[in-house]
């Protein structure tokens, strides 16, 4: 499959452009390795956080499904949400990651036109976030920790998602991830935007891919807003604060996952061996800690977050 480049990363396609001609004339290409590499480690050193936003939404990003095929094993799908249909824009399911017993959930972007279409391009609607309520209530039952998966430009803003509740429904899941009594770890893999994210990312540990984003609009709706015009992104994007470097100082995120030379989309099964060593650790850490003190430090690390950023 051809490979997608982002402007920044121009210079690197004629090198490898020149490694596959390589390996088709049968020579020996370790230079050329080499030197892309360099290149790699070159150019993502220097990326600010307008280059992040197109990293983090590159088409070949690792989605949920990808995660969950590489990490998941005994992986069931459960569907619904009891009261009005099935979202396909965030999925989840039972599972289990490493023999251990979880509860997963995420948003699904999708692949190709077909899939991103049928996923609504990760952006939920209501059932959605019902659905992960109805998980998260399925978890706390039989004691089992939640695993999701954060990955969505935003909640559906349609018409129909705003009669059937929109805000209503993503305030009982954010309401629902602060009140388990299991632990919950959430992990942003892509471009993470406004209560559309949080609703499944109020979580014992939240964890950020090193070149996502995380924020309450996008650099494009922001600039919008404050200069009535979409050319000033990359102004707004360096002044939001949505990188994982300019998250974690505030408290925003727990911990920065190092993504592979060159950004997840470019090798993906190593990104997501990352991923799921990381979960791992932390749930070893988070099963020994009674309910109470569960919640007791979830709410001390919301509660910090708002406090600093008055400070």
């Amino acid at each position: 499959m051809a490979r997608t480049y982002l402007d920044f990363e121009r210079p690197i396609a004629e090198l490898d452009s020149q490694i596959e001609a390589a390996l088709d004339e049968g020579k020996d290409i370790s230079d050329l390795e080499a030197k892309a590499q360099d290149q790699l480690k070159s150019l993502y050193k220097k990326i600010g956080p307008w280059e992040k936003t197109h990293v983090a939404r590159h088409p070949a990003r690792p989605h949920y499904s990808a995660y969950i095929e590489a990490l998941i094993s005994d992986y069931t799908p459960l569907s619904g949400d009891r009261k009005f249909g099935d979202d396909h824009a965030l999925l989840g399911g039972l599972g289990k990651i490493r023999g251990r017993s979880v509860v997963v959930m995420g948003h699904e972007k999708g692949t190709d036109t077909e899939t991103r279409l049928k996923h609504n391009f990760g952006m939920a609607n209501p059932e959605g976030y019902r659905k992960a309520v109805r998980l998260m209530d399925m978890a706390e039952r039989f004691n089992l920790p939640v695993i999701s998966f954060v990955d969505t430009a935003g909640a559906f803003p349609g018409r129909g998602a705003e009669e059937r509740g929109q805000a209503e429904a993503i305030a009982r899941s954010i309401d629902r991830g602060l009140s388990l009594k299991v632990p919950f770890i959430s992990i942003i893999t892509g471009e993470c935007g406004s209560g559309g994210a949080v609703a499944i990312a109020t979580a014992d540990v939240v964890m950020m891919l090193e070149h996502s984003i995380y924020s309450v609009i996008s650099p494009e709706g922001c600039a919008s807003i404050l200069w009535r015009t979409r050319d000033r992104a990359k102004d707004a994007a360096k002044a939001m604060k949505i990188t994982a470097q300019d998250l974690k100082p505030l408290g925003v995120i727990d911990q920065i996952v190092k993504e592979p030379i060159g950004g997840a989309h470019r090798t993906p099964n190593a990104a997501i061996a990352s991923v799921g060593a990381a979960i791992v650790k932390n749930l070893d850490a988070l099963e020994a800690l009674s309910a109470e003190a569960l919640l007791e430090a979830r709410r001390a690390k919301f509660l910090r977050i708002g406090r600093s950023l008055l400070s």
